[in-house]
């Protein structure tokens, strides 16, 4: 059986050398987006390979119409998948060292793609070295490259004007991502507006790890997004945050739980915020 959402360190130790196993590292800042490659160069899992988000998770940005991080289009992205050496049966591991932020991101792609067989680190980076395990610099040794063919999309993504029409809909529920402090505009260091979209309530992914770096158990996930949602049906909440990325972080924890799919507005807050008609306000929750 493939494993889906999360994967632990005594369990990919056990598969390092398996060539059906594909581990990748996801590691970025946003502040400084060459320093994930430069880690990965200097020590990484053994074996991994590196993705970058700006330049094989998401397309160029188009200045005041696009997210800060679009979404590539699904066959440039089956093409890079194809450059990696990925084929249908392929288990992919995706880490990082901020607790899955990023590596959710390359998880909710592959699922995007039809990819079932793709899970996170749980703990990432810091959980592996917590463990004793070894590093290595990291290299670009590809795979033996395929052709990857994307499959029937296992999740559902949702545009600017999707989210305006659902505003005013009873039975959705938009959950926010970003950490408390930007959902109520008291900070925002990365996006020229502060606030959130009218409506939303406030998910923030930090809130998926416990003390360790870990996911917290899945009983607990689900007790925490049932509270979220307030009796809305899961399938037909919206994730966001600020560019489509930690929103996946949410969507990954509430599959781990058991939930079905939430969708996903890929372009999230900063692709909101280009049209200044759009309704958002600031402040905590009404």
């Amino acid at each position: 059986m493939p494993h889906e959402t999360l994967v632990d360190v005594p369990t990919l130790v056990a598969h390092l050398r398996d060539p059906a196993w594909l581990v990748v590292d996801c590691r970025f800042q946003l502040a400084d987006p060459g320093a994930g490659e430069r880690l990965h160069a200097e020590a990484t899992i053994p074996g991994s390979i590196y993705a970058h988000l700006d330049r094989d998770l998401s397309r160029p940005i188009i200045p005041g119409r696009t997210g800060r991080h679009p979404l590539p289009a699904r066959e440039v992205f089956a093409s890079t998948l194809g450059r990696w050496g990925l084929s249908a049966s392929t288990q992919v591991v995706a880490f990082d060292d901020m607790g899955g932020a990023f590596a959710s991101r390359l998880w909710w792609m592959l699922r995007w793609v039809g990819h079932r067989a793709a899970a996170v680190l749980d703990g990432g980076l810091p959980a592996w070295t917590a463990a004793g395990q070894r590093l290595e610099p990291g290299h670009h040794a590809a795979r033996e490259p395929t052709s990857f063919t994307p499959g029937e999309a296992l999740v559902e993504t949702v545009d600017a004007d999707q989210v305006l029409a659902l505003l005013d809909d009873p039975s959705v529920v938009l959950l926010d991502a970003r950490a408390l402090p930007r959902f109520t505009g008291e900070e925002e260091s990365t996006d020229p507006v502060a606030g959130h979209i009218a409506g939303a309530r406030s998910a923030p992914f930090m809130d998926n790890l416990g003390p360790s770096g870990r996911f917290l158990p899945a009983d607990r996930l689900r007790a925490r997004f049932v509270e979220r949602l307030g009796g809305t049906e899961p399938d037909r909440a919206v994730a966001y945050c600020g560019s489509g990325v930690t929103a996946c972080h949410d969507l990954l924890a509430m599959t781990h739980a058991g939930l079905p799919m939430a969708r996903l507005y890929s372009g999230s807050w900063s692709d909101w915020i280009n049209d200044p008609s759009r309704p958002w306000t600031a402040g905590p929750e009404t």
